[in-house]
């Protein structure tokens, strides 16, 4: 509560991210291990001058927001809307949802779900401008030159930077005045860029308040923080008669091969489990399991493949990869080269970022024993 005046929050969380490139709508990828909408609404769920949040996303994620919430503790969250065709529509809804569920809230402000490092201090800023003008949006001045196209032959003139701002949230307005510009635009079936074009266009001033150049907005990947991680895989199979002895995705001869239900490849099981414990992403056994007749006998290669999707999905590239092959025999030396080439095409990276190696026990243990083939890999990859 601010100057005894209820405050609610609508975080607009439906979009779905196509520019992002993922699979996943940008609001659920995860920054630090947390999604990114929940970075989002920990900002708020402290905040004593914020009372309500009314979130808005897609119709299939409506339950899957409201899980999210209950888990990371956000009790603020009054209801998760479904959104509508267009994120004026959405944020609409939830005006409704607060007049129906809270209909004592004085101040609304709206935030982007995919904004989740707006700070405290901006909040505040925003709540105290509504409290004294009725209407204020965060903004920014800009950086680098601006230039406006033209009709003529110049193609474009340079403008005064300095007259210009970049728009973020959160937005913030009485609530009659939002609800008011709101149905005015409905009437005239216009749709603004924001809520505060709405607000102007209905005759209220609206307050330029100071943002933050940190308060981006998550929309294409180059906008996550750079994050580095590391995993390490461990696989172990047994030697088997009859069995081709597939190593790195190169068949090797020798007089037998390796026990498991897909080809058998150690070499590339342990890449895969440092690759997906990398990304936190669990371990072949979960997404490949032994006892799935789909995969009797598959290409290990191709199971690879099916990770580099996966990494693809939560928008992970692969840095580097070292392997070591621990086995007696075969000598794995005359196919090292072949096998980087298979694992860089799959990954798509540079063969100079995945290393093979091969080394022995010096006769010890079952490896030694010339009973099967251990491998262990570290895998670094980035986002």
């Amino acid at each position: 509560m601010y100057g005894n005046r209820k405050t609610a929050v609508i975080v607009a969380a439906a979009g779905r991210g196509r520019r992002m490139g993922s699979s996943l709508p940008k609001q659920f990828l995860k920054i630090g291990g947390e999604p990114v909408l929940v970075k989002t609404l920990k900002v708020f769920q402290k905040m004593d001058a914020v009372d309500y949040i009314f979130v808005v996303t897609g119709g299939e994620y409506v339950d899957f927001v409201r899980e999210m919430a209950e888990n990371a503790g956000i009790t603020k969250v009054e209801s998760v809307i479904e959104g509508g065709e267009e994120r004026q529509d959405s944020v609409f809804n939830a005006l409704q949802e607060i007049n129906r569920k809270k209909p004592g809230t004085s101040y609304v402000l709206v935030h982007d779900g995919a904004r989740p490092f707006v700070t405290e201090q901006t909040v505040m800023d925003v709540i105290e401008a509504v409290d004294r003008k009725g209407a204020a949006v965060a903004c920014v001045s800009m950086k680098d030159s601006i230039r406006k196209t033209t009709d003529d032959r110049m193609g474009s003139i340079g403008v005064d930077r300095d007259e210009y701002f970049s728009v973020q949230t959160p937005q913030g307005f009485r609530k009659a005045v939002l609800i008011e510009a709101y149905e005015k635009a409905y009437d005239d079936s216009f749709r603004g860029t924001d809520d505060a074009s709405l607000v102007e266009r209905a005759g209220y001033p609206v307050e330029i308040v100071r943002g933050e150049y940190g308060n981006i907005k998550i929309t294409t990947k180059e906008d996550l923080p750079m994050e580095n991680r590391i995993g390490t895989g461990f696989d172990v199979h047994a030697f088997e008669e009859g069995r081709r002895l597939v190593l790195g995705g190169v068949e090797i001869p020798y007089n037998r091969g390796l026990k498991g239900h897909s080809d058998a490849d150690v070499l590339i099981h342990a890449l895969m489990d440092a690759l997906l414990g990398a990304a936190g992403l669990g371990d072949i056994g979960e997404h490949f399991p032994d006892s799935d007749p789909a995969y009797k006998g598959i290409s290990s290669m191709v199971l690879l493949e099916k990770v580099k999707e996966l990494l693809d999905e939560s928008l992970y590239m692969v840095a580097n990869a070292d392997i070591t092959l621990i086995a007696q025999k075969p000598k794995i030396g005359p196919y090292k080269e072949q096998m980087r080439d298979n694992i860089a095409r799959v990954l798509g990276v540079d063969r100079d970022r995945i290393n093979v190696k091969g080394t022995t026990t010096e006769g010890l243990g079952f490896t030694g024993r010339e009973e099967g083939i251990a491998c262990e890999a570290v895998a670094s990859i980035y986002r």
